[in-house]
């Protein structure tokens, strides 16, 4: 299952569970689209793969399976 991870693992941005926005990789590195499409350029820095938008959990399913809250260094150097 999907950690869902509550941010931007570059610039630290918040990533709500139903973000439109997030991005991961197959190793659920998780960027927003901003600094994947800019900074990263597509590739992942932490595993040089490619990104997929984020899927989202069903609300109804959050409360049972919840997002992660636990946050991961940033992988930008200057972040």
């Amino acid at each position: 299952m999907l950690e869902l991870r509550p941010h931007c693992e570059c610039c630290g941005a918040p990533l709500a569970p139903d973000a439109s926005d997030a991005m991961i990789c197959s190793f659920e590195c998780t960027f927003c689209a901003a600094c994947v499409d800019g900074r990263l350029g597509g590739v992942c820095p932490n595993c040089g793969g490619g990104f997929e938008r984020r899927p989202r959990r069903p609300a109804a399913l959050l409360a049972r399976y919840p997002a992660s809250t636990a946050r991961r260094p940033l992988a930008c150097a200057d972040g």
